[in-house]
């Protein structure tokens, strides 16, 4: 089938396109960027540019297809632009009647767990949306999952970051009340298989994996990341209050307003109601805590075009005369004993149990930061003589680094450390310029003096240094580098997903 989908790049739209794909469907993208979100994607999956709130940019980009998924939706408004009104309820009937003129015959929509019980505005339009839904000329399903998690989702990878930074972290009425997040690879599984399932119409269902709460993720957290913050109770009203505040200065928190007041009201299924997810789909819930583990190891990529303010190029290299190993040698040699060559009161490797120390690519390294915690860079790529990394979501710093070893003269061999980078948020800027800086520029500069050492050889003119900022067409071309390197790492892990 041909199966047109909205909200594709999100964390639920990457794992439904995922498994409509393994499923022998072809997709049908729908979003601002196509072109570029597609590239992803080894096979099975077409560019359609446009948006939901933009019934023109739509117009004609469901003919042939024989389903519709929609997915797009904001849980968090920003004014006046993106509302719930314009994205969550418009936008889904823009997505009904183009559905209708392409006489597109099934249309499934995403809603949300409480869409029919919850006060919040957020639910207030889902519950919109549904009751345009149930007018939808051909068959409908509308599918309510619980929280979804994965990489990159909106409460549960955003209080992993904060476990792991964060010396303590706000408990939102008592962190108890229950709910009941569903990983996004069971969801998009779900969705996969209600596209053949033509039986399944005209109906309400709810999905939900396993029972938690927000006291209860803390601990599952701290065992994983084996970090302890200090939990500082706040009262519903104070949360919400403090989360006006937090959003009007740019500090994330792990929930907003709508969230905080689901989170009282429960986000679970209703009374009498079954989990369709078992029920229905068949499908065994991912336990919380392997699901919690995979995403310990998965978020997002934080790149230079994710930062803010200035983009500085540094480097910090050295000129080794009589080195007694070749280029690719030492840059072996530091690759594969990388932990030792870093500075021990500056970054310690491999801090949670069980993530690796040396850089293979693919991998995800967990870091240990004075006054920062735990922070997480990816491995993007490795050479004979280099390798480069990108900073994880939680990284003080939107930032690529490379490595380089090369032959610059007569039995001399230079070893470089290239850093383009920038603050990872508002807050990370104030304490870059503070502290971080410094902190940055000694522990690189102990690096480079640590390889000087394990040379066996000399270097003449000392660590060298020098730092730049990056202005127009230089800023595009890194943020264009560095995005590809991410995206050719995202095609080969689903290459390898979709490989027999």
């Amino acid at each position: 089938m041909r199966v047109f989908v909205t909200g594709g790049t999100g964390v639920v739209g990457t794992a439904a396109v995922r498994s409509l794909v393994a499923h022998g469907h072809e997709v049908r993208l729908c979003s601002r960027n196509a072109e570029r979100d597609v590239e992803r994607w080894p096979r099975g999956v077409q560019a359609c540019a446009g948006s939901v709130d933009d019934p023109a940019s739509i117009r004609g980009s469901m003919d042939g297809c024989d389903a519709v998924v929609h997915i797009a939706g904001i849980v968090a408004e920003d004014p006046p632009e993106i509302t719930f009104q314009r994205v969550n309820v418009e936008g889904t009937q823009n997505v009904l009647r183009e559905a209708e003129r392409a006489g597109v015959g099934r249309f499934i929509y995403l809603s949300s767990l409480g869409a029919d019980r919850g006060s919040s505005d957020y639910h207030r339009s889902k519950r919109a949306a549904e009751s345009l839904v149930r007018h939808f000329r051909g068959g409908w399903l509308i599918l309510r999952p619980g929280n979804v998690y994965g990489p990159g989702d909106d409460v549960i990878s955003l209080l992993l970051k904060m476990v792991r930074t964060l010396p303590a972290i706000p408990v939102i009425a008592g962190g108890d009340h229950p709910f009941e997040p569903i990983f996004a690879d069971d969801l998009g599984e779900a969705i996969a298989i209600s596209v053949g399932r033509p039986d399944l119409s005209r109906t309400t269902l709810e999905l939900a994996g396993e029972r938690t709460s927000m006291n209860d993720l803390l601990d599952r957290l701290s065992r994983i990341t084996e970090r302890t913050p200090l939990r500082i109770p706040l009262p519903s009203w104070l949360a919400e209050a403090g989360t006006r505040v937090a959003g009007a200065f740019g500090v994330d928190l792990p929930f907003n307003v709508d969230q905080v007041q689901m989170l009282v009201e429960g986000n679970v299924i209703s009374g009498g109601q079954t989990n369709a997810l078992v029920t229905t789909f068949r499908i065994t819930p991912t336990p919380l805590d392997d699901g919690l583990r995979m995403l310990a190891d998965t978020l997002p990529e934080q790149t230079p075009a994710d930062g803010t303010g200035r983009l500085h190029r540094r480097r910090y290299w050295a000129d080794i005369a009589e080195c007694s190993l070749t280029a690719p040698a030492l840059f072996e040699r530091f690759r594969t004993e990388f932990k030792t060559f870093m500075p021990e009161a500056a970054v310690e490797v491999g801090v949670e149990r069980g993530t690796p120390c040396v850089p293979d690519e693919g991998e995800t390294l967990t870091l240990g930061l004075p006054l920062r915690g735990n922070v997480q860079v990816r491995v993007l790529e490795v050479g004979e003589r280099w390798m480069t990394f990108v900073t994880v979501e939680g990284h003080p710093l939107a930032a690529a680094i490379r490595f380089v070893t090369e032959d610059v003269g007569d039995n001399v061999v230079r070893f470089e450390i290239q850093t383009f980078d920038r603050a990872g948020s508002v807050m990370d800027a104030v304490m870059l310029a503070v502290v971080g800086d410094l902190l940055k520029d000694g522990t690189w500069r102990a690096v480079v003096r640590r390889v000087i050492e394990e040379s066996d050889g000399r270097a003449p003119h000392g660590v060298q240094h020098s730092d730049e900022v990056l202005e127009g067409e230089e800023v595009e071309l890194v943020e264009r580098w560095a995005e590809a390197l991410v995206m050719a790492e995202r095609r080969a892990e689903e290459a390898q997903r979709s490989s027999p």
